[in-house]
């Protein structure tokens, strides 16, 4: 009778909080930016993206990253089964690890370097590489709650939909916002540390996993998403540029990107704004195709 009891309790207490989630969902499509989004964290949105990965089927083509890469949105990319495992305000390592240790591997695997001193999430990296401990029933509800919201909010338009939402984004003329005030605060930060101890031991461990995937017979390449020229010389960067480049000299490993710079924006000298991630997958995948196509018999 109490198990009864409380079974119901918990079948209450998930329809509550998905009622909540869906109509603070609804209310911000409705009314726009004058209400907040639902409270969900960048972890909470790091376990859905992470979740998805290892239940759905596996994509062609990965990206793991900090939270530079994870601007460069799946529905800016024309190739299909594209994956964006990037980790906002984490380490490329940690969607590396979970991607090197599923049974099945994508074709691709695309790495950013542009933050490297960051350390792996160690509690994410159990959690799905299947040896984590189940979650808590209790709290099962509310994150069952947030995972329908973010399926629901972020469901994949139809090709149609989603180039002609790109054709749009593109026929804007680059963003006048002054960045200043945030440019000056980033560079400020950058000053404070020193990347050279953390980067070592993660391009280490980078290289232990590249050498894993490729004898598994994943294709891996490096990539370096462009900073505001502000940032792309300050010692931070010129720093991680040279720590990376040392642990990887092939050449081959890298994958040159080579969009024009005139017409990138950046909100903080750091992260692209849309039209500008969208720029940079255009010329991520050409600079795929190019590889590919010279790699054909």
């Amino acid at each position: 009778m109490q198990q009864a009891s409380t079974i119901s309790w918990l079948v209450r207490c998930a329809t509550v909080a998905a009622v909540l989630v869906l109509a603070c969902g609804l209310a911000t499509a409705r009314f726009g930016s004058t209400l907040q989004q639902p409270a969900v964290t960048t972890r909470d949105g790091s376990l859905v993206t992470l979740n998805r990965y290892v239940r759905e089927p596996i994509p062609d083509i990965v990206l793991v990253g900090s939270s530079v890469t994870w601007r460069l949105k799946e529905q800016y990319y024309s190739l299909p089964r594209v994956r964006n495992l990037a980790v906002a305000a984490g380490s490329p390592l940690t969607s590396l690890e979970i991607a090197a240790n599923q049974p099945r591997l994508p074709k691709i695997i695309l790495i950013e370097t542009n933050v490297l001193s960051r350390l792996g999430d160690t509690s994410l990296i159990e959690r799905f590489s299947g040896g984590a401990r189940a979650e808590p029933l209790l709290l099962r509800p509310v994150r069952t709650a947030i995972a329908a919201y973010e399926n629901w909010n972020h469901a994949p338009p139809d090709p149609a939909q989603a180039r002609a939402e790109r054709d749009n984004l593109l026929s804007r003329p680059p963003s006048t916002f002054n960045n200043r005030p945030h440019l000056d605060r980033a560079l400020e930060q950058l000053s404070e540390g020193d990347p050279s101890v953390p980067a070592r031991l993660n391009v280490a461990r980078i290289r232990a996993l590249i050498d894993q995937l490729q004898r598994r017979g994943t294709r891996v390449f490096l990539i370096h998403v462009p900073f505001a020229p502000e940032i792309e010389a300050s010692s931070w960067v010129r720093t991680t540029k040279e720590i990376a480049h040392e642990a990887f000299p092939d050449p081959a490993l890298w994958l040159p990107i080579d969009p024009p710079l005139s017409e990138l924006r950046w909100a903080d000298g750091v992260h692209l704004d849309e039209r500008s991630a969208l720029i940079v997958v255009r010329a991520i995948e050409s600079a795929m195709a190019a590889r590919i196509d010279a790699h054909r018999p």
